[in-house]
């Protein structure tokens, strides 16, 4: 399959386009949002030179499914997915920090922690801790969201204090936060899975809060696999994982880091489907789910046909 980089679509209605790192975003009438997962694929914030195929449709029907699973916790913006790498929803004005939740060390965290800091976002790490032990509580540790280049760290204080958001709207989304990390982590834990941090974003429309974006996913998450967590911890070793990690281990071999000056390394045709391989395994390991590969021809026909049906059918 010849992997979806970018779309230009001009549909009825069509009010504004984004195009961000992953997703293609559509706004209709301002009142409905198309948001197409493209195959591009991030890291470091900064998008990859090629494609991986097959990767739009497993974040988009990972997606699709933690937002229904976890509909009743707070409304999510979804409404319909008219395509396999594509989700209709409402219309939303996103809050300009992304809610990061980390139930372990590891990743960013782990990283800074390394370096002798021992609070990131203004919120206290133990003593004492290895890479991959599990806090004894989950942490909130916000980024800014950058329209370019890199999200930053942000505290609870310098969010409210700047007026990035409200403290009672804030106090809601670390409600709402802690409630999905909590559903997402039992919904592992069924899949033997241990659900590691994630980051939720979250919007406004007529004055409600929703879930927006995406949820769970390996793009936005990382997970461990439960069995064999704990002796891998005893024995200092590295923990199994099901997360984007293994494409950002694969950059710093290569020398890139997403450091200024520093450029994104090509990549072959074995690494591409070697990436493609392993989304895919994600996609069955989180979902319990088998993968089924939509048909490789004229995609972007397909996805501009189903997502015509569906304005069709609104009111």
């Amino acid at each position: 399959m010849k992997a979806v980089t970018q779309t230009n679509f001009g549909f009825p209605g069509q009010t504004s386009f984004y195009k961000g790192k992953v997703r293609d975003v559509y706004t209709i009438d301002n009142r409905l949002m198309l948001m197409v997962v493209s195959d591009r694929i991030s890291a470091f914030d900064v998008v990859l030179p090629q494609g991986i195929p097959y990767k739009g449709q497993v974040l988009n029907q990972i997606a699709a499914k933690f937002l229904d699973a976890t509909a009743d916790i707070v409304p999510n913006w979804k409404i319909a997915t008219p395509d396999p790498m594509v989700t209709a929803g409402i219309f939303c004005e996103p809050f300009k920090v992304e809610m990061v939740i980390r139930g372990y060390l590891s990743g960013h965290a782990w990283r800074e922690y390394k370096k002798g800091k021992r609070s990131i976002c203004g919120v206290a790490m133990p003593d004492g801790m290895k890479e991959n032990d599990r806090f004894p509580e989950p942490i909130i540790t916000p980024t800014t969201k950058a329209l370019v280049g890199h999200d930053e760290d942000i505290s609870r204080e310098e969010i409210i204090s700047t007026g990035l958001v409200s403290p009672e709207e804030y106090a809601m989304l670390e409600e709402y936060t802690l409630a999905l990390f909590e559903r997402g982590t039992e919904i592992a834990a069924s899949m033997g899975l241990i659900l590691v941090d994630t980051k939720y974003e979250f919007g406004k429309a007529d004055g409600r809060i929703y879930l927006i974006d995406e949820i769970h996913t390996p793009d936005s998450s990382r997970y461990f696999y439960m069995d064999g967590y704990q002796e891998r911890q005893d024995a200092n070793q590295p923990q199994k994982q099901l997360s984007k990690e293994f494409v950002r281990e694969w950059l710093m071999e290569q020398g890139f880091s997403g450091q200024e000056g520093q450029q994104a390394p090509p990549m072959n045709e074995e690494i591409v489907n070697q990436i493609s391989d392993r989304y895919i395994e994600l996609f069955e390991k989180i979902t319990g789910e088998k993968f089924i590969k939509t048909p490789a021809e004229n995609v972007l026909k397909r996805i501009e046909e189903n997502c015509l049906a569906f304005f069709k059918n609104q009111p």
